[in-house]
C-alpha cells in the first residue's frame, strides 16, 4: 500500500454564485472570520500528512499562487513594527519551498477534468482530493480521517455525512455495504438521487482518496451532467475493477460555496475562538431578539 503524499485542490471555479464579489477576487480567497477558504483546505491537507499540493488553477487565480508566496515587503513592515503575532501567523501558514505546484486548466470542463489536469505531477501513486468550497470544521479534519480509513483498507476512500432523506436530491448519494474497519464498503454512487430512489442518505462530501487508474479514466471520460467531464462517472466505472469504501466524517463540513453556508462557517469558526465568540454570541442574541420583536409588531 503506498503512502498518500500528494493531494490535488481544485481551485479553477468561476464562483458564480457569489458574483459579484468575485468578478475580481477568486472564491477560493473569500475569507472565513481572517484566513481566505482556500488556506483551511491546505491546512487539512498537511495535518493528514500530504507533503505536496497540487493546485489546478484558472485564469485570473493567480493571486492564490502569490497568497502561499513570501511578500517581503510585508514581512519587513512586520517586523519593523514589532508585530510579532501577524508575522508568526503568517509564516505558519506558508508552505516550504518546493511543496506546491500550479497546473492551469485552460477551459472550465468540470471537476473531473480539473483532475485530470494534475495527472503528470501526481504519477502513478494515489492521491487525495480536497474540494476547497467545503470547509471542515470540529476535532481532526476530515482528510486525516479518511486517511486512516485508507491506511486500513486501502482502494478508494470517500468521506461521507448524512443529509436529510428527504434532500438527497442535492447531493452526490453512496449506497451503504458492510461496515469494515470503522468506515463502509461502498455499493452505489449515484449523483443527487430523489429521495425515493437513493441508496442511502450518505452523501459526498468533498474529500476523496483515489487510486492513480482514475486518469486513464477521466481521459476517455464522455461528458455528462452539464456537458462537463464528471469525477463521479469515471468513479462509478472505476468501482467494477477497485473497491470503494467511505468514511463518515465525524465533524462538521460547511460549504463554503453557498452564500448559506458561507455564513453558516463565518460564525461557527467566530464562536470557536477565544478572542470572538463573546462579542460575536452578544450580536447575535440581538439580531434575534431585534428579529423577534419585528415579527411580533408585524
Amino acid at each position: 500500500m503506498k503512502k498518500i503524499r500528494k493531494a490535488v485542490i481544485p481551485v479553477a471555479g468561476l464562483g458564480t454564485r457569489f458574483l459579484p464579489a468575485t468578478k475580481s477576487m477568486p472564491k477560493e480567497m473569500l475569507p472565513v472570520v481572517d484566513r481566505p477558504v482556500v488556506q483551511y483546505a491546505v491546512d487539512e491537507a498537511f495535518e493528514a500528512g500530504i507533503e505536496h499540493i497540487v493546485f489546478v488553477t484558472g485564469r485570473n487565480k493567480a493571486v492564490i499562487e502569490d497568497y502561499f508566496d513570501l511578500h517581503p515587503e510585508l514581512i519587513g513592515t512586520l517586523e519593523q513594527t514589532g508585530k510579532k503575532t501577524q508575522l508568526e501567523a503568517l509564516e505558519s501558514m506558508l508552505p516550504v519551498a518546493g511543496a506546491t505546484s500550479f497546473i492551469r486548466q485552460q477551459s472550465p470542463q468540470g471537476l473531473g477534468h480539473a483532475v485530470w489536469c494534475a495527472r503528470e505531477v501526481i504519477g502513478n501513486e494515489p492521491f487525495a482530493l480536497l474540494l476547497p468550497d467545503m470547509v471542515s470544521f470540529g476535532g481532526r479534519g476530515c482528510l486525516a480521517e479518511t486517511v486512516d480509513l485508507y491506511e486500513r483498507t486501502g482502494g478508494n476512500v470517500i468521506a461521507v455525512e448524512r443529509c436529510d432523506p428527504s434532500e438527497t436530491n442535492k447531493y452526490g448519494i453512496v449506497g451503504r455495504g458492510a461496515e469494515i474497519a470503522g468506515g463502509f464498503a461502498v455499493t452505489a454512487m449515484v449523483e443527487k438521487p430523489a429521495p425515493a430512489n437513493a441508496p442511502s442518505n450518505f452523501y459526498i462530501n468533498g474529500r476523496y482518496i483515489l487510486q492513480p487508474e482514475i486518469f486513464a479514466l477521466l481521459g476517455n471520460q464522455q461528458r455528462g451532467a452539464g456537458n462537463e467531464i464528471q469525477l463521479t462517472d469515471a468513479m462509478v466505472r472505476l468501482s467494477k475493477d477497485q473497491p470503494f469504501f467511505a468514511q463518515p466524517f465525524l465533524g462538521r463540513m460547511f460549504d463554503c460555496g453557498s452564500k448559506e453556508g458561507f455564513i453558516q462557517a463565518n460564525i461557527a469558526f467566530a464562536l470557536a475562538r477565544n478572542d470572538m465568540k463573546g462579542p460575536v454570541f452578544e450580536m447575535l442574541q440581538e439580531f434575534v431578539q431585534s428579529h423577534e420583536r419585528q415579527e411580533e409588531a408585524a
